[in-house]
């Protein structure tokens, strides 16, 4: 994905619909979830969020049957992402929830990728006016997010617990 990193979204829309052409041809199930993954990345990043959606839900199956909990956490918490960005809150808190628990679950998690799957989960419960949760939450993002050194999400996580009091 060097051509999406690197400001190349054509580029990268034509790298991913190969690799999910080239997974269906060869039937591999979790090629494919990597790479509908991969083409959900771009199609969001291209602001065509309704095709992000299906290509994320197409992705998920194909996760589970494969042994890598964290690709299925990363794949469900994108799939979240867009659901909260399309206004479905209810949607996304399942998928979100499923997410945590993957991370949680794993004796590693990357700390980066679990900051990133609460630091939904507390914009999703500010949203619905679950503030107490909410707080709870985005310390524990602050918190994984320094220890990520990740300053961006340490300053985000900061400023929401500020505004919520």
């Amino acid at each position: 994905m060097g051509a999406r990193r690197e400001g190349r979204p054509d580029e990268a829309l034509r790298h991913m619909q190969a690799a999910v052409a080239l997974a269906r041809e060869h039937d591999d199930p979790v090629a494919l979830a990597r790479a509908l993954h991969g083409r959900a990345n771009v199609e969001r990043d291209r602001g065509r969020r309704d095709l992000a959606l299906r290509l994320y839900r197409e992705a998920v199956p194909l996760c589970r049957q494969g042994d890598d909990p964290l690709a299925l956490a990363h794949t469900v918490r994108h799939l979240g992402d867009v659901l909260r960005e399309l206004g479905d809150l209810t949607g996304a808190e399942p998928c979100y929830a499923e997410a945590l628990a993957l991370y949680r679950a794993h004796p590693s998690p990357p700390k980066l990728d679990l900051a990133n799957a609460v630091r939904p989960l507390a914009l999703l419960r500010e949203a619905l006016g679950e503030h107490e949760e909410a707080r709870a939450l985005w310390r524990e993002a602050r918190d994984l997010y320094r220890d990520a050194g990740i300053e961006a999400g340490v300053s985000e996580s900061s400023a929401h617990l500020e505004r919520l009091g």
